[in-house]
């Protein structure tokens, strides 16, 4: 079994700062891109950023420059610093991990509960 888990989320005026953090536990051989995605009310679930295995990140063109995305392959964690908030960044965060559970096994992409961020004064 397979659990990611997310913390940090919360309230914070615009302007402030959160780091969201994810952590991977369970049955894991090896992790390869994890993630974050958001769902703001009424809208579709969007991509944040990404970062792979080896480290290469990719990142939504609305956060380009005030997020970063970073992992702990040895802590099978990831980590969403978001800086500069703005109240159109509220959303549920979720994030995702797409792994192998044993050596011979098919990479599948899991994800966790979510988590509210809420950036308003």
């Amino acid at each position: 079994q397979v659990q990611l888990v997310e913390s940090g989320g919360g309230l914070v005026q615009p302007g402030g700062s959160l780091r969201l953090s994810c952590a991977a536990s369970g049955s894991i051989f090896s992790i390869n891109a994890m993630g974050w995605y958001r769902q703001a009310p009424g809208k579709q679930r969007e991509l944040v950023a990404v970062i792979t295995s080896s480290g290469s990140t990719n990142f939504a063109d609305s956060v380009k420059g005030r997020f970063t995305i970073s992992r702990d392959n040895a802590k099978n964690t990831m980590y969403l610093q978001m800086n500069s908030l703005k109240p159109e960044d509220t959303a549920v965060y979720y994030c995702y991990a797409v792994l192998s559970r044993y050596y011979s096994d098919h990479d599948q992409q899991y994800w966790g509960q979510g988590t509210q961020v809420t950036v308003s004064s």
